[in-house]
């Protein structure tokens, strides 16, 4: 928008006194930071660099530990800004709706995902890794590849990263040593790519199992692995590692185990019937869909009981709404049409909603890296632009938007503290200076009330 609009002036709230989402509390700690071939930095941290570098533009403001909805409203900031652009992704989980999924053990990837980044949202959730050596992850995509990596990997690979210390504390006393991860199709319809997958594969004294009957290719299969070339890549990786990873002679080594064609009936508990004990898992088989032609699992009728005493879900994440919005419960999507919000009038016919816009997995769904969210919100941008020279963005009563100024004028009359660029400087100092000490990067602080001390410092 700065780029595209001189004269634009963009203020980002943030609900997290925090910036740069998912840079800082989705992408694993351990993951090698790729530098690019022809630039010093890592992708890493280019995206932060980016974003502090607009952050740094007077035409641009930060208002970090703002929450939509609660702080300010939805209908308020409309009343304010020109254009409105939502971009806060999908902070939920989807539901399995299976039996026993609320006993103690059982986590989203997502909590997690949160719970070793320091997030401070999850800085309570303490997953306990002392009472089993078996865990059960749900689901075979990227983020299902990250969590059980961070449970299988060496603890002296992850020291000198940046996952919280209380993640690290628990990891080191952790007595979890097989890990399953468990999908409804098979090897070829992974979710997973062929460098996270290449990533957890590579692990040092890890002994990886797959069963060689579930390489086995229908044509159905083999009409996909022509179509699809990361497809082929990962199935390639799997065929390789199911004969190349035989040796299995050193005490207390850790295991992966890849678990196609089955999926969770219900969760047994304990018995205490306090906690989750096991997983019951329906074997499945593939069947083409007539309508989309992708390959189905659908379940034989046959069970096989799998203990374990943590299950971790990556089946899907789930954006909310808040109050004003309209949106697809079905989806879990903001409906739009190239970034413009849609809703429905009385005779349900869809209208744009004048100066609202969204981007991202709010606009697309909880799919997609970086740079698809990257070319998602050109496209919103370009929607803005549009719009703003066919006049539509002009306000009907004819005077300009109070715009930044009333923003902070709701902010004092709520007595809301909100934490400036600045603000996340002094943390971002104070978490450097203490990695520092450490031979980390950084030693992130995890809890809301030390993220507000620390900008007070």
């Amino acid at each position: 928008m700065l780029k595209a609009l001189d004269g634009a002036e963009v203020d980002i709230l943030d609900r997290l006194p925090t910036p740069f989402g998912l840079v800082r509390s989705g992408v694993a700690p351990d993951h090698p930071e790729t530098k690019l071939s022809h630039l010093p930095e890592t992708w890493k941290q280019i995206v932060v660099n980016q974003f502090s570098r607009v952050a740094a533009n007077e035409r641009c403001s930060f208002f970090g530990n703002v929450n939509l909805g609660t702080t300010v409203s939805l209908s308020d900031l409309c009343k304010m800004y020109d254009a409105v652009v939502l971009a806060y992704g999908a902070e939920s989980d989807r539901y399995l709706g299976v039996p026993g999924e609320d006993l103690g053990g059982i986590y989203s990837a997502r909590e997690f995902v949160w719970w070793y980044n320091g997030h401070p949202d999850c800085s309570n959730v303490s997953p306990d890794l002392k009472n089993t050596d078996t865990a059960v992850v749900l689901g075979q995509g990227n983020v299902a590849l990250d969590v059980a990596r961070i449970l299988l990997r060496p603890i002296n690979e992850l020291e000198t990263t940046d996952i919280a210390e209380h993640a690290l504390t628990s990891l080191r006393e952790s007595t979890i040593r097989k890990v399953y991860l468990v999908g409804r199709r098979g090897p070829v319809q992974a979710a997973c790519t062929a460098k996270e997958l290449r990533e957890i594969l590579g692990i040092k004294d890890l002994h990886v199992c797959i069963q060689k009957a579930d390489l086995l290719t229908s044509a159905a299969d083999e009409e996909e692995l022509k179509k699809g070339r990361i497809q082929r890549r990962v199935y390639e990786l799997f065929s390789k590692a199911a004969t190349s990873h035989q040796q299995h002679d050193i005490v207390g080594q850790r295991e992966l185990h890849f678990m196609f064609f089955r999926k969770p009936d219900r969760f047994l508990p304990s018995e205490s019937g306090n906690t989750v004990s096991g997983v019951r898992l329906e074997k499945t088989c593939l069947k083409e869909n007539g309508a989309s032609g992708k390959q189905v699992a659908v379940g034989t009728g046959q069970f096989e009981d799998l203990k374990c005493g943590l299950v971790l879900k990556s089946v899907g994440y789930k954006s909310v709404p808040v109050d004003g919005l309209p949106f697809d419960e079905y989806r879990g999507v903001v409906p739009n049409m190239k970034g413009r919000v849609l809703s429905l009038d009385q005779a349900e016919h869809a209208i744009v909603e004048k100066g609202l816009y969204v981007t991202g997995w709010l606009k697309r769904g909880p799919t997609g890296i970086i740079a698809t969210n990257l070319y998602c919100a050109e496209e919103t941008v370009a929607s803005i632009l549009e719009d703003f020279k066919n006049g539509l963005l002009t306000p009907s009563s004819g005077s300009p938007k109070p715009g930044r100024q009333g923003l902070l004028q709701v902010l004092e009359n709520k007595n809301a503290r909100f934490v400036p660029f600045s603000g996340w400087e002094k943390i971002d100092t104070k978490e450097r200076m203490e990695g520092e000490l450490r031979n980390k990067p950084r030693k992130k602080i995890t809890t809301w009330e030390e993220l507000l001390l620390a900008v007070d410092g």
